[in-house]
């Protein structure tokens, strides 16, 4: 534990107080820092910045003696030394909070004031080498003594300076100890120190540090080296250790903002059974409902159900580690920013102006208004809430005083062609090169058979026959087809079949579980050739499955559609909670939580991971408060319903970590064959895939950086297995962060730089590339409805409904009326284009941004990321090429929107383009 024993003190007169530091080490036992005093030091006049007095403590009789030291403009420091030692000074640069009203304006300028008398920060410069009587590294220390006289290029960032006459025989610093003597927390942005002559040492920081106030431990900042724990200098080998420690926390208690623990806990927050018995929600991870764990925030239980959590509702903040947090000067551009503002404050102003006029869509121009015309948004008790909406062209024009226009984009899906999506060749593009091109697979077997209970679900050998299939074959046998890979599946059936009857119990709720069979024919066009839609088995039908094929009269054409749409609305529930939440959010948050709880952030592994988990803990936590939480925006807009989570729960069941790898999810799927010959060791079974295309070029740029990266770190034999914080990081990964599959044999190990190296690709593949194709065309493929309804309200009518003959006299209506609610659309359209959105300062693939680019010092690394930015700069143009490629007719042709959601750079908006490091939108 670093604390400090004594807060220093303002009196009357102009006190020098005095800090006496202790260190608790774990291993070497107790020891003292020496005392230190604190230096008054105002913003002076420019005239008088020539002279600054400084305090020196002589360590022999602690007696205090003043010198002057100049302080230059440009805020650095040649080498120098004395008898004494050398002269060094430390350049503390802070970024300040943005502050707006009127009262935190003057509340700053008393901060800066009491700042000036002499309350502001202790550094401790700790050596890399040991201390003969302390056995620990050697160590100096300095108050901050005010502003270096330097104009800042941002007005938010200041610097402050402290000097330190480190002895001629105190090595080389390799971390600072630092706190915060404040009122509150300041955001860190690095220390660097001058004087040395090894040149300037930079300690980068991008952190906030806590105030004293809240916790009196010091915050740790190392020097930018890397070290693999054995590299460790030995001066700073306890530090490290601390600084883990302090970051796991103890598994007690509520969390406080400030804090930056990471841990683990089920997802026991959806629900809200204190509220309403409705929203009561079952805890999802544990061994009937297994998950991956979330980051634990420590609340107390609810009064209803002693295992689930009490909710924070909305606008207030649930606890993420402080650091992942969004920076504040980014909240108002920031896709993230955004999404608050939509969940807290349009949804209600949408539910608010439709929930007394919530109907269906009528003709298809009532969609086309959302567009064209938009609708009035009136809410007068939100009126504030709205005008500073950051949602770009979601809020349209202002009307009259509480009035907004809300009025959306035409979609890509209907850009170029307004009809596409009504023919069976855009529904079996959409398999391979929509949002969700990862479910399709090759029929490898027939008859299809379910792999569930019989004796719960009815007979296990689907309603789809030999002569259904060989009918649309075109004189091709099924065997034939089969052998020659030309019949494709999308099969939801055994997933879905389970929570039937739940769902379809719910208001508003039609679904059936479907399977949909396609050919691949021979112009290279895939098409859908049959549909089943089941339910649940019932005593006078003991195979309730009904099969539709498109037909040729108007009645079957019309069947046909809104079978297709409820395939559609399976799809795209299953890639909302399955492929998009579980398999990239919530998988990645314990790859996240174990990083920083077992890697020190000088280990070479962390810096690595680093760009690749910005925001994704606060996106998530934002999630559970407002999207997948009982009640919320899913649950009202997806087919499951209040079953949603638990339909993600037993999908997870399924989920393998081994087969999140690009390559091996192709051949597991069938959509590719092993081939020696390729560089990614595989072959394509349709060559005009474009989401395994332009993913594979991805993937194989991401793992050759990787392979480069390990080799570079982990040259010596063994060095893999013999890194304690790594093995203890995949452990944990295992055995915590996925519990409930810690005993599964298919983990891979972790014993060689080839299973680092694969291991890691596949965790950054899934943060960017895997995450960028799945997300950012949710709205240019979602946002018009009739294409990806996110729920059906309607079965597919039969001749014996009391409906069917209003189907029969005007099946237009019959089918919009089936689509999502006018509310219930443009609820999830929102949300569809938020998430959908680039911010002005995303960070993509292949940049190196300001934080990475202070942590990569080493020429060699350098190297490697400049290759890797090159590479994606080629791919970029191989992408360009491919969507001019008029063979490819999955990506180019008459209406048809160019694949590009795996193009590595995007300009802000709603692009459908763009890989953006991590997962934070």
């Amino acid at each position: 534990m670093l604390r400090a024993n004594s807060i220093p003190n303002i009196s009357s007169g102009l006190l020098i107080p005095t800090v006496r530091r202790h260190f608790e080490a774990s291993v070497t036992g107790k020891f003292s820092w020496r005392s230190a005093h604190l230096v008054p030091f105002y913003r002076v006049p420019q005239k008088q910045r020539s002279l600054v007095k400084a305090v020196h403590v002589n360590k022999e009789n602690e007696s205090v003696s003043s010198s002057s030291s100049s302080s230059s403009s440009s805020g650095s420091t040649s080498s120098s030394s004395n008898s004494d030692g050398i002269d060094v000074k430390a350049v503390i640069t802070i970024r300040k909070k943005m502050k707006e009203k009127l009262n935190e304006k003057i509340e700053d300028q008393w901060e800066s004031f009491i700042i000036g008398i002499g309350q502001g920060i202790l550094i401790q410069l700790i050596s890399q080498d040991i201390d003969p009587v302390t056995k620990s590294g050697k160590s100096m220390d300095s108050f901050v003594r005010g502003w270096i006289p330097k104009q800042s290029d941002h007005p938010n960032i200041v610097e402050y300076a402290a000097n330190f006459t480190v002895p001629h025989d105190f090595g080389l610093p390799g971390a600072i100890l630092i706190t915060n003597f404040y009122g509150k927390e300041f955001f860190l942005r690095e220390i660097i120190l001058h004087g040395f002559r090894e040149g300037p040492l930079p300690f980068p920081g991008y952190t906030w540090i806590h105030s004293r106030k809240a916790n009196p431990e010091s915050r740790i900042i190392f020097k930018n080296d890397v070290y693999l724990p054995s590299q460790t200098p030995a001066g700073i080998k306890d530090l490290r250790r601390e600084d883990l420690l302090s970051i796991r926390g103890n598994g007690k208690g509520e969390r406080n903002p400030h804090e930056r623990i990471y841990d683990y806990a089920p997802y026991n927050d959806l629900g809200a059974p204190d509220k309403s018995k409705d929203l009561a929600r079952p805890v999802i991870g544990d061994q009937e409902r297994p998950y991956p764990r979330r980051c634990r925030t420590g609340r107390p239980p609810t009064k209803s159900d002693p295992l689930s959590e009490s909710r924070i509702e909305k606008p207030h903040p649930v606890y993420v580690p402080r650091d992942e947090t969004f920076e504040e000067i980014k909240q108002n551009t920031f896709s993230a920013g955004r999404l608050k503002a939509l969940l807290h404050n349009l949804i209600p102003s949408i539910a608010a102006s439709l929930s007394s006029t919530d109907i269906p869509f009528t003709c298809f121009t009532d969609i086309d208004k959302l567009y064209k015309d938009g609708f009035v948004l009136s809410n007068e008790e939100r009126k504030e809430d709205i005008e500073n909406l950051f949602l770009g062209k979601l809020i349209n024009q202002v009307l009259t005083v509480g009035e907004r226009l809300l009025k959306y984009e035409i979609p890509d899906v209907i850009k170029r062609d307004r009809f596409a999506w009504l023919r069976d060749n855009e529904f079996a593009r959409q398999a391979l090169a929509g949002v969700n091109p990862v479910n399709i697979e090759l029929l490898k077997e027939f008859p299809i058979l379910s792999k569930l209970d019989p004796g719960v679900y009815g007979p296990a050998e689907s309603a789809i026959t030999r002569e259904i299939i060989e009918e649309e074959l075109h004189g091709m046998s099924i065997e034939e087809a089969t052998e020659k890979k030309k019949l494709f599946i999308l099969d939801y059936h055994d997933m879905l079949l389970p929570f039937m009857e739940k769902m379809n119990s719910l208001p508003g709720r039609k679904a059936y579980a479907s399977r949909t069979i396609f050919f691949y024919n021979r112009t290279g066009h895939l098409r859908p050739i049959v549909i089943e839609l089941s339910l649940p088995p019932t005593s006078t039908s003991p195979q309730n499955k009904r099969v539709f094929t498109h037909g040729n009269d108007a009645t079957t054409h019309w069947i046909w559609k809104q079978a297709k749409a409820h395939v559609c609305s399976n799809d795209a529930g299953v890639h909302q909670l399955v492929n998009h939440w579980l398999r990239t959010h919530a998988c990645m948050e314990p790859y996240i939580i174990a990083t920083h709880r077992q890697l020190s952030s000088v280990h070479p592994i962390y810096k690595l991971l680093h760009p690749h988990m910005r925001y994704t803990l606060e996106i998530n936590a934002l999630a559970r408060q407002s999207l997948i939480n009982g009640g919320g925006i899913i649950e009202a807009s997806f087919s499951p319903g209040k079953y949603a989570m638990e339909l993600s729960s037993a999908a997870y069941t399924k989920w393998r970590f081994d087969m999140e790898a690009l390559p091996a999810d192709l051949i597991r799927r069938g959509m590719a064959v092993e081939d020696s010959s390729d560089p990614n060791g595989i072959k394509l079974v349709i060559e005009d895939y474009p989401y395994a295309a332009d993913g594979l070029l991805i993937w194989s740029a991401i793992k050759e950086l990787v392979e480069s990266y390990v080799q570079y770190y982990y040259s010596e034999v063994n060095s893999v297995i013999s890194d304690i914080e790594l093995q203890a990081w995949w452990s944990e990964i295992k055995n915590k962060g996925h519990f409930d599959k810690r005993n599964e044999p298919w983990w891979p190990p972790l014993a060689t730089k080839e299973d680092l190296s694969g291991i890691l690709t596949i965790m950054i593949w899934i943060a960017s590339g895997q995450h960028a194709a799945i997300n950012f065309g949710q709205y240019p493929f979602g946002g018009y409805v009739p294409n990806r309804p996110t729920l059906l309200r309607k079965f597919i009518p039969q001749e014996s409904d009391p409906d069917y003959e209003k189907f029969i006299h005007n099946p237009q209506q019959s089918f919009l009326s089936s689509l999502p609610t006018q509310l219930q659309a443009t609820k999830v359209m929102a949300v569809q284009d938020t998430l959908s959105t680039h911010s002005p300062d995303e960070e993509y693939l292949g940049q190196i941004h300001e934080l990475q680019g202070h942590w990569i010092r080493d020429n060699e690394v350098v190297k490697l990321y400049e290759k890797f930015s090159a590479r994606l700069e080629e791919m970029e143009e191989i992408i360009k090429k491919r969507n001019k490629d008029n063979s490819l007719k999955n990506r180019c042709g008459a209406g048809i929107p160019p694949y590009e959601l795996l193009c590595p750079s995007s300009g802000p908006g709603v692009t459908g383009r763009g890989i953006p490091n991590s997962i934070s939108i």
